[in-house]
Formats: C-alpha cells, structure tokens, sequence
C-alpha cells in the first residue's frame, strides 16, 4: 500500500485506475477499504483513491503533536489532494468522514469540482445524538482503551456495525478496522483527539458557509437511515446551488457496502454528467 508524508504524519492509501480523480472520505472507526465494492467498476473509467484517514481504522498513528480534530482532518483531506498534485477532483464522504468533507470544502479548494455525500453527520447531527456518549467517554482517560477491548471480538464488532449496514460485513475487513484500534496506543490517540474535538457548532457554520456553493453536489441517501434523517438530504439541496438527490433504497448509512451497484453507478453517472467541458 502507497503512503504519503504529509504535516501530521503518514498516511496509507490504496490508488487503484486511472482517469479522473475520486476521493473518498470514510468516518471514524473504519478504514479504505469501507469503499471496495464501488472501488472495483468506478476504477475501470475512474482514479480511486481511498486513504485511512486517522479516524480510528488506519494502521500508522500520526505525529504525537498532530492536530486531528475534525477541521484538522479536513485541512489534511485538502493537504492530501494537494500533495498527489490531483485536479478535478469528486470528493465522496460518509458518516463523518462526509461532516470532514463539509468542512473541507467550506474551506474552499480549486482542486475539487464535484461532491458527493452519501448518510452523513450534518448540521447539529454530529454526532447524532444517540451515540454523543462516544464523545464524553474519550474524554475520560483510559476508557477509549478499555472500551475498544470487547472490539476484538465478532459479536462486538457485529452489534457496532448493526445501525449502520443492513448486511453483514465479511468477519475479515471488520478484524482490519479494529485491530488497529485494540493494539495501537497512537491509534487510539488519534481516535480520542477526534472525538474529543467534534462540536456540532463546527458542521452548523459550515453549512452556513456552503450556502450556495456552486460546485455540483450528489447526494444518496436512504430514507430510512436510522443515524442520519433523509430530511437532512433535503435540507442540503435547498442550500447547495446545484444539488441532486437520489434515494437508494434497502441501505443504512454504509451504502456501499449495502447497494455497491447502485453507489457505482449514480457516482459515475454523476461525473460523466457534471464533468467540465474543455
């Protein structure tokens, strides 16, 4: 796997086609490889990039000083494009790596022509009030790593994952997301960092910021998202200037594992449709 020194630390990534560039923003507790499916038919027309972000599944812990509170992570997603030299860019973003992709492009990127947010935290949703307890335990010294330890087992993993995929996740990608997690005291660092730091202030500006931004946004997104409601979807197009909304059915919040098809399908059409013409 390519890795990339940037100001905060290394960061893994898989590159996998060639064509124009997508990237893809996973949330916290997940890695890459959460974007497998769709990786596999957008990369015969498409460059896929796919980092572990520092979110709590990625493998190499960033610097002790590194700041990787979600409008740190955001600067390291734009850090990340800038540093692969990649232009044209469709930025994909899911669960709270789509809240990451919300603060990013309020912070504004020539770099980036297109977004897609599939269920993600927005506005005062971040997170969603049903899991905020995550936030106050990784505030408490030594919980997140005495938390993290029933993690190692597949019952465990399987009732995390419960609300967030309708269909179960093979035993050897959710091993590779926690194993990270349960081991590596800089991971579980990074991890604490980011939940410490997420205020659902943060998510609210930058809606206020991306009223009316310009760039073509696709939005997929279930109806039925048990942490993300669809009128937040519907709440989005009413703010971004030239916004789709597709709803994909018989999906949680991970709609690529879910609806793979579907996810590869609207996200190419989507590029062919709103690409730029020279």
């Amino acid at each position: 796997m390519p890795e990339i020194e940037l100001s905060a630390g290394r960061i893994r990534y898989s590159d996998a086609g060639e064509g124009p560039p997508i990237v893809f923003v996973h949330g916290v507790f997940v890695a890459g490889s959460l974007w497998r499916k769709v990786v596999g038919p957008l990369s015969a027309d498409y460059r896929c990039i796919t980092p572990d972000w520092p979110l709590g599944g990625h493998t190499v812990a960033m610097n002790p000083d590194a700041d990787i509170s979600p409008h740190g992570v955001a600067r390291l997603v734009l850090e990340f494009i800038d540093a692969l030299d990649l232009r044209d860019v469709t930025l994909v973003g899911n669960d709270t790596g789509g809240a990451v992709v919300q603060l990013a492009i309020a912070r504004g990127s020539d770099r980036v022509s297109r977004v897609v947010l599939t269920p993600s935290d927005s506005f005062d949703n971040f997170l969603p009030r049903s899991i905020r307890v995550l936030q106050y335990a990784a505030r408490v010294p030594g919980l997140l790593t005495v938390g993290s330890q029933p993690m190692r087992l597949c019952a465990v993993q399987r009732l995390a994952l419960r609300w967030l995929v309708k269909y179960p996740i093979p035993a050897e990608i959710t091993r590779e997301w926690v194993r990270p997690l349960v081991s590596d005291r800089g991971v579980r660092r990074d991890l604490g960092k980011f939940l410490r730091a997420i205020d659902y202030r943060d998510t609210i500006a930058a809606a206020e910021t991306l009223q009316g931004f310009p760039k073509p946004v696709l939005l997929l997104w279930p109806r039925k998202a048990p942490y993300f409601p669809f009128a937040h979807a519907q709440r989005w197009t009413e703010i971004f200037a030239d916004a789709t909304l597709v709803e994909i059915e018989d999906t949680y919040t991970c709609v690529s594992e879910d609806q793979p098809e579907v996810t590869a399908r609207e996200i190419a059409s989507f590029i062919r449709a709103r690409s730029k013409v020279e």
